[in-house]
């Protein structure tokens, strides 16, 4: 062992696919970071990793899955965390499903004022939770 402390070490080994992650194993994994993880909780009540002593949090399987398709859907779709939410209420989307929103209820799209003023919605009450600590 290199005292080198930009030395990693020896690299971690691999967990089974059935395994708990903990929140940093989680936020790396998906290239999130830990606060916001931590906010989508407070937004998504789906979202219920296991909490020990400390307030550690381990996330199964199943809860990473539901992660990785928010992060798609906020991310690469361009939904706002309100048409997320709309979507999981109503039955939820599985894994590569395209979201279709019903008609009369359309998303706005991405970079029109109204989503724009909906995120920095998001963005305000993630501020104010994480002042709140």
């Amino acid at each position: 062992m290199s005292d080198d402390p930009a030395d990693p070490g020896p690299p971690r080994p691999r967990k089974a696919p059935t395994a708990f992650r903990t929140i940093s194993e989680v936020a790396d994994d998906l290239h999130i970071p830990q606060h916001v993880l931590r906010f989508w909780e407070t937004k998504f009540p789906q979202l219920k990793p296991l909490k020990r002593g400390g307030g550690r949090r381990y996330y199964r399987p199943e809860d990473i899955a539901l992660l990785r398709r928010i992060s798609d859907l906020l991310y690469t779709q361009g939904y706002t965390i309100k048409g997320v939410q709309r979507l999981l209420r109503e039955g939820g989307l599985a894994e590569g499903e395209h979201a279709e929103l019903p008609l009369g209820e359309p998303e706005h799209p991405p970079g029109s004022v109204r989503a724009v003023l909906e995120e920095l919605e998001d963005l305000a009450e993630e501020l104010h939770a994480l002042a709140g600590r």
